[in-house]
């Protein structure tokens, strides 16, 4: 029996205002995703904001729906958006952010299982790491290099074609 571990690896800072130019926009457009977000029956507003490698810039938010699980994420919203109207761009950063007044966030939200999924596979069409910067609440930023920081031992669709 061999026992590994895993480790995860991200850089977190204390304001916006340590971030880039290009970096602080994305999460402003987060942001401002995530105040459109249709959240009646959480509560929880989540906003996604991408950049890809042609410059272009994707918005998604939250999307629920009373007949569970009919509703859709926001960071799929904007991957997908992107994906549809710009095929095979690569996705250079996402930023995710979210609010809720029903519960404390103390620290940032980090993308559902599903969303770690799809943002796995436009990684892995592009051959770059995606930047994946994450806020809540607090003024508290985490900065991940690379899906694999948050899904490791993953799969690829390609894998299956073997």
């Amino acid at each position: 029996m061999v026992t590994h571990t895993l480790s995860v690896e991200y850089t977190e800072i204390s304001g916006i205002s340590q971030l880039a130019d290009e970096d602080r926009k994305l999460l402003s457009d987060a942001w401002d995703a995530c105040e459109c977000a249709y959240a009646p029956y959480s509560n929880f507003n989540v906003g996604a904001a991408l950049i890809l490698a042609n410059g272009l810039t994707f918005k998604g938010n939250n999307q629920e729906n009373g007949a569970y699980p009919s509703g859709i994420c926001a960071e799929r919203v904007a991957v997908f958006s992107a994906s549809a109207l710009h095929p095979g761009v690569p996705i250079k950063t996402i930023a995710v952010v979210a609010k809720t007044n029903v519960f404390n966030l103390a620290n940032p939200v980090t993308p559902c299982g599903a969303c770690r999924q799809v943002i796995s596979e436009y990684e892995f069409l592009s051959g770059k790491p995606i930047r994946i910067i994450l806020q809540g609440n607090s003024e508290k930023i985490w900065i991940i290099n690379g899906i694999a920081n948050l899904l490791p031992l993953m799969f690829h669709g390609s894998e299956l074609k073997k």
